[in-house]
């Protein structure tokens, strides 16, 4: 076995920190990340109304195609400046979580085991984690819960233990 550089393409949504793993794979290519796109404008549905703009890097996989299948849906491409990863802060703070969180502390195999398990992480990022920016809410929680304080606390491992999420129990 070998080491493999894997190539992960997400999205994330700036407002509501919403994180879409789109695709893995160890050869990206143009025609890779335009398919990516349609993906995502499948999976948005009516949703992509919403969206106006989609920040990218300047990497050689974003071809014209991919920046046409985006604007045949309304949203405008826009690429970041060379050499200026401040200009991509939010997906540089995801990576960095994901990679501290979650796949540093992994033994990832292949494309099928890091799909596996980004799936489930984005799941605890969506769903549990939560974020400063949002007043301690994860992202696909909008509205402020008050809890009672008398129930017990529970304990659910995510990933085999790597990363524990506390509820409490009714």
């Amino acid at each position: 076995m070998t080491v493999r550089r894997i190539y992960v393409f997400f999205v994330i949504e700036v407002g509501t920190r919403h994180v879409h793993v789109l695709g893995i794979t160890q050869y990206p290519d143009g025609a890779w990340t335009a398919q990516q796109a349609r993906n995502l404008l499948m999976n948005m549905g009516e949703r992509v109304s919403q969206f106006r703009f989609l920040i990218r890097d300047r990497a050689g996989q974003f071809t014209e195609v991919f920046d046409t299948v985006l604007a045949g849906a309304g949203i405008e491409v826009v690429q970041i400046p060379p050499r200026s990863p401040r200009a991509n802060c939010y997906a540089e703070r995801w990576i960095r979580s994901a990679r501290a969180e979650c796949t540093d502390r992994l033994l990832i195999y292949n494309e099928r085991h890091l799909r596996s398990v980004l799936g489930e992480y984005s799941g605890h990022y969506n769903r549990h984690r939560p974020h400063q920016s949002r007043q301690q809410r994860p992202p696909d929680q909008d509205d402020h819960i008050s809890a009672p304080t008398d129930l017990t606390v529970q304990r659910r491992k995510i990933l085999g233990g790597v990363i524990n999420e506390y509820y409490q129990a009714a």
